[in-house]
This record gives structure tokens, C-alpha cells and sequence, in this order.
């Protein structure tokens, strides 16, 4: 099965990426580790892609396209695999279209692991660090014994910059517009299932599983 796994920051993604993995035994390729893996294998791309990351610059999509490919053609992907972290623009999206029927693939689903932004807000903000030994809590899902101390050296928590309700409505709203046309692409295709994912970590899985029985 070739999958896509779409949803916000806070939507529970990576948690769900984990099950689907687990259970139907297919590769977790997130963006970040194929550059990576790339750059560690140094092929003509990685390295490629590595020269515009050392200036900051974003990886134009013909090199991303490429390093995709070189990880898709690879034999744990025979399969199927799960794609996260892209494709994040419709040219991208095309262009992945393309890639997969010259290997004779392509998507099955589309899986959007969708969460009212006002929970996403809560989730996120409610996020505690101990700034000494990088503990991390959650003031309502994962509280540490003590209010606001670390169980594990007593030092007091900290809130992050970036989980700042402000910085946190912020980064959602960019990430809503940057998604919402991925979102329609692939409807329009039929292959989006939208996940309430506000449900428990495993009613959200069981109705993932639901739909992945499905594919033959």
C-alpha cells in the first residue's frame, strides 16, 4: 500500500505513523530522514541538497523530486511506504503522480489526521520542558507529579517560545493555508480520507485500519 499521512502540527501524525507501520510493515519516509539518508550515502542529490540546506536556502523540488525517487526505487519500498512531510505543494504532488506511474505505482490514500484548530492550540501550549535534562510533559495529557517540577531532578519547567499561544496560532494558521490546497487536490482525485483524530490514540488507529483493509 502507498500512503500519504497529512494533519497539523499536534494532530498526532507521528503517533499514528508508528501504528501503521508497525502493523502493515511498510517503510516511515519522512522528508527530512530521505535528505538525510541522502546526504549520508553522499549520491549526487544528497549532495546537491545539502549545499542549499548549509545556506538555509529551501531544496528546489527537482532535487527533492530526485531524492525521492532514489528512496522510493529502494527494495524496502516494494511494498508500499508512508509518506510524511510530502508532498507539501501541488507541483510537488504532480510531480510525485508522475514519478509513480513511470514505477507503476501509485497513491492509495491519502490520510488526514484532521483536529479543530482550537485543540491543536491546547494541545500545543500545553507543552512543559525541563531545561536540564530535556524531560518533556503536557500540563493535561502528561502532567509531571508535581505541578510545574520535573520528576526526574526537581528543576522547575519551562514553556518554549515556540508553544506560545500566540506563536502557536500563528505557526497553525500558516500551516492551514499551506495544506488546505493538498487537501483539495487529492479530493478532487478521491483518494483523501479525512480521520477525526480528536478521538482516543487508538479509536483514532482502529478507524485508519478500517479503511487500509480496503486496499487488495
Amino acid at each position: 500500500m502507498n500512503l500519504i499521512l497529512m494533519g497539523l502540527p499536534g494532530a498526532g501524525k507521528g503517533t499514528q505513523a508508528e501504528k501503521i507501520v508497525e502493523k502493515y510493515q511498510i517503510p516511515h519516509i519522512s522528508t527530512g530522514d530521505m535528505f538525510r539518508l541522502a546526504i549520508k550515502e553522499g549520491t549526487e542529490l544528497g549532495q546537491k541538497a545539502k549545499s542549499f540546506m548549509d545556506e538555509g536556502s529551501l531544496v528546489p523540488d527537482e532535487v527533492t523530486i530526485g531524492i525521492v525517487e532514489e528512496r522510493l526505487r529502494k527494495p524496502d519500498c516494494e511494498k508500499g511506504f508512508l509518506l510524511d512531510g510530502f508532498p507539501r505543494t501541488i507541483a510537488q504532488a504532480e510531480a510525485l503522480d508522475q514519478l509513480l506511474s513511470k514505477m507503476n505505482k501509485s497513491i492509495d490514500y491519502v490520510l488526514h489526521v484532521d483536529v479543530d484548530k482550537d485543540e491543536l492550540v491546547e494541545r500545543l501550549t500545553g507543552r512543559r520542558i525541563c531545561p536540564a535534562c530535556g524531560a518533556t510533559y503536557h500540563v493535561q495529557f502528561n502532567p509531571p507529579k508535581q505541578e510545574g517540577i520535573c520528576d526526574r531532578d526537581g528543576e522547575k519547567l519551562i514553556q518554549r517560545e515556540d508553544d506560545q499561544p500566540g506563536t502557536v496560532k500563528n505557526r497553525l494558521e500558516v500551516n492551514i493555508e499551506q495544506t488546505q490546497p493538498m487537501l483539495d487536490f487529492y479530493s478532487d482525485k478521491g483518494s483523501l480520507v479525512t480521520i477525526d483524530g480528536s478521538q482516543q490514540i487508538d479509536k483514532v488507529f482502529h478507524d485508519i485500519d478500517e479503511k487500509l483493509k480496503n486496499i487488495s
